[in-house]
């Protein structure tokens, strides 16, 4: 990649950092939500199924729009456009309020982390892509440790309201730090110029058309399923870690954030260790190790007696989801080169669709205390996934020099 890539990839995965973090922020913050807005605490968890619903289903749009108009330009306005949202969420005087906003936010989150996936497929070659995607997971997973901690650590001393007004700075940041080098680099020349742009008029008949062609491909439909099952299980099981540190441990909503930091932790010991553990195991062996790690570590979250056990059990679920999803990710970078963008964010709007499922099975479980089945049952769910995954991948995936 030459320097201004370079600089980009930088750029965007300060953007990714962002969008993780607000997608999270709200995971240790349902407890303090349900008693402010007097809500039980599956009612509550809606602010988190609002954002994973929006997000899913804008991906349709900004597919399309990414490779229409260009991709860093589709990531620059929808990252301002979450500065906005977000300040709004900070002022919401209802739940109701609440809950739109942050399905707002959502629709606008959207448009960057699976844009900037598939600016990377464009502009990195096949043999050093899965690296470059950890280092953007990098981003991703720290936004998450951060949003997860922040949220826990503004609900106990600032204030829940204050975490969304940071977020709000650092996407006006992001935001004017990617238009500025889209500017004066060269970049942005990722799609057509803006007059062809301009010209071009959008054709919903002509985007079903296309994403029905993309859908008549098995490897598509393989990839996209798979994926929407790895949000259900895994994702929607997430969303009530914090939940079941405070209610099962009797933790504050401050150090459940912390444990969930250590999610975050497990990514980041992948994505240092990617390369490596790649060329160790290959992408079938990620796949089977990955869903190994997820399972023992729902079912430590779910029957551990000890708060240690649980923790531990945090930590390997981080770091066997990045390991599966890294997987996946690079499927979706290949299952269709010639429309990249579409294909990249079909593959993020059923993944968080899965998610704003699973939320939504586990919410009814939550307020009658079924949360370790549930944990248990995503866990043998996850080993199924796993074994599926390994049977479809390459045995060795090539690993730059």
């Amino acid at each position: 990649m030459t320097p201004a890539h370079s600089m980009m990839l930088r750029l965007v995965g300060l953007a990714a950092f962002c969008s993780m973090a607000s997608m999270r922020v709200c995971d240790p913050m349902l407890v303090e939500l349900s008693r402010e807005f007097q809500v039980t605490t599956g009612d509550a968890s809606a602010v988190i199924a609002a954002f994973a619903v929006a997000y899913g289903v804008l991906q349709l749009v900004y597919g399309p729009l990414g490779d229409m108009l260009g991709k860093v330009r589709v990531i620059i306005a929808a990252t301002a456009a979450c500065a906005l949202f977000s300040a709004l969420t900070a002022l919401a005087p209802t739940f109701t309020v609440l809950v739109v906003s942050r399905a707002a936010m959502g629709a606008a989150a959207a448009g960057i982390i699976p844009l900037s996936m598939a600016w990377i497929g464009d502009q990195v070659a096949y043999e050093q892509r899965q690296e470059t995607l950890a280092r953007l997971m990098g981003a991703t997973v720290t936004g998450m440790m951060a949003g997860q901690w922040f949220g826990g650590f503004a609900t106990e001393t600032l204030g829940w309201r204050t975490a969304f007004g940071v977020l709000a700075v650092m996407f006006f940041a992001a935001a004017a730090l990617l238009l500025r080098h889209a500017r004066t680099g060269d970049t942005h020349r990722d799609g057509p110029s803006p007059s062809t742009a301009a010209a071009a008029a959008f054709s919903m008949a002509a985007y079903m058309a296309s994403t029905a062609a993309l859908l008549r491909m098995p490897r598509v439909r393989w990839v996209l399923t798979v994926v929407a099952l790895e949000g259900a299980l895994a994702f929607g099981t997430l969303a009530f870690v914090p939940a079941r540190m405070v209610d099962g441990f009797g933790l504050s909503a401050s150090a459940a954030g912390g444990v969930m930091v250590l999610y975050g932790v497990g990514g980041l010991v992948y994505s240092v260790f990617a390369r490596r553990w790649l060329a160790l195991l290959g992408e079938r062996g990620l796949a089977l190790a990955g869903a190994s790690q997820i399972a023992l570590g729902l079912l430590l979250l779910a029957w551990a007696p000890d708060v240690a056990w649980a923790v531990l059990g945090s930590f390997l679920a981080g770091l066997g989801f990045y390991m599966l999803h890294n997987t996946l990710q690079v499927q979706a970078t290949q299952m269709a080169p010639q429309a990249r963008g579409t294909a990249v964010t079909l593959f993020a709007s059923l993944l968080f669709l899965g998610q704003s499922t699973g939320v939504l099975v586990v919410a009814f479980s939550v307020d009658r205390g079924w949360l370790p089945p549930v944990f248990s049952a995503a866990a043998l769910g996850m080993l199924v996934l796993g074994y599926m995954v390994s049977r479809k991948v390459h045995a060795r995936a090539p690993v730059a020099g």
